[in-house]
């Protein structure tokens, strides 16, 4: 699958790339003491993955249909124009790429200039890019092309938020699988471009032992590693707990992270304590702006968060056309 391969870049936790520009990365391999693999990598070009251009076309599709009637009905065809996409809001940039792909879908004669690149911070008022061409083209490609953009942004916003909250810890921000269908790729992109980190792109990435798989596992916590690490002994084995005891039972099968899940600061510091970096410990569950810099403290190496792509608010973004001179 090309959205798990390397994109230009190295990742300092496998020390591979991929010369493929056409392949996105995945930033899921963190390790302990890496607060972010991305931070010195360059992104990935997003907008060159075949599956991210294909629902650029189903998005461009549905909302096109038979062709824009209002635009078509109202301007001529040879008329040209510049659309300046500006921020209405501060954001954390993320998407320009995508929807620099959706204007040159609809028309290849369309000029974009990216005046604010992915992963840089932009202020109220302040232009994302501008679009030069035909202006049938650029009507057309509006909406998809903000849709997109403000989504993406506003994950990578929020993703900015919490990362600052925990800038003096060494502590990762990941992401979950909690994603719209069909634009995992796209939100994990946007994740990154707000500093965070991917967590495991699908359920093949790594093996990750939750409490509903406890209740059909006959045996412990422990044996249940062991039965994982023999049927995929390549995959990464992570535990979900959610007390110290359960900690220590799983310790014993020596598992590569282990998840922390639903408990108080006061909880995370003992189970820190008991682990003594003997496995690496991610944090998750009722994790908010207001307390994560606490969770952080623990000592903790990673807090995931659900919330950075199923409740990230969209930007105000918008597209302003000038007329050519």
């Amino acid at each position: 699958n090309p959205v798990r391969k390397m994109a230009t870049a190295t990742s300092p936790a496998s020390g591979t790339s991929d010369s493929n520009p056409s392949e996105y990365a995945l930033a899921s391999q963190w390790r302990l003491g890496q607060q972010n693999p991305m931070s010195e990598m360059k992104l990935p070009d997003i907008a060159a993955v075949a599956e991210v251009q294909t629902l650029v076309k189903q998005a461009l599709s549905e909302d096109l249909g038979a062709g824009d009637v209002t635009t078509l009905a109202l301007i001529d065809a040879s008329t040209t124009g510049r659309g300046v996409i500006v921020a209405r809001q501060d954001c954390v940039v993320a998407g320009a790429g995508v929807a620099s792909h959706v204007f040159r879908s609809v028309d290849a004669e369309v000029t974009v200039r990216v005046a604010r690149e992915d992963g840089t911070k932009a202020t109220a008022g302040e232009e994302i890019l501008s679009v030069t061409g035909p202006v049938r083209a650029i009507l057309a490609g509006e909406r998809t092309a903000l849709n997109f953009l403000q989504r993406m942004c506003g994950i990578a916003t929020l993703t900015d938020r919490f990362v600052e909250k925990v800038r003096s810890y060494n502590v990762a921000i990941l992401d979950t699988r909690k994603t719209t269908p069909g634009h995992r790729a796209l939100e994990k992109y946007a994740v990154l471009c707000g500093g965070g980190t991917n967590h495991r792109m699908g359920l093949d990435d790594m093996a990750l032992i939750k409490d509903n798989h406890k209740k059909y596992w006959v045996g412990s916590v422990a044996s249940a590693v062991t039965a994982t690490r023999e049927k995929y002994p390549d995959l990464m084995i992570e535990v979900e707990v959610e007390s110290e005891e359960e900690l220590r039972d799983v310790l014993v099968a020596k598992p590569d992270r282990i998840l922390l899940d639903n408990m108080t600061p006061e909880m995370l510091a003992q189970c820190v304590a008991v682990v003594g970096g003997k496995a690496t410990l991610e944090a998750s569950g009722g994790i908010t702006l207001k307390n994560v810099e606490a969770v952080a403290a623990t000592g903790v190496n990673a807090v995931s968060l659900g919330c950075l792509t199923h409740s990230a608010p969209s930007i105000d973004i918008a597209l302003d056309i000038e007329e050519s001179d």
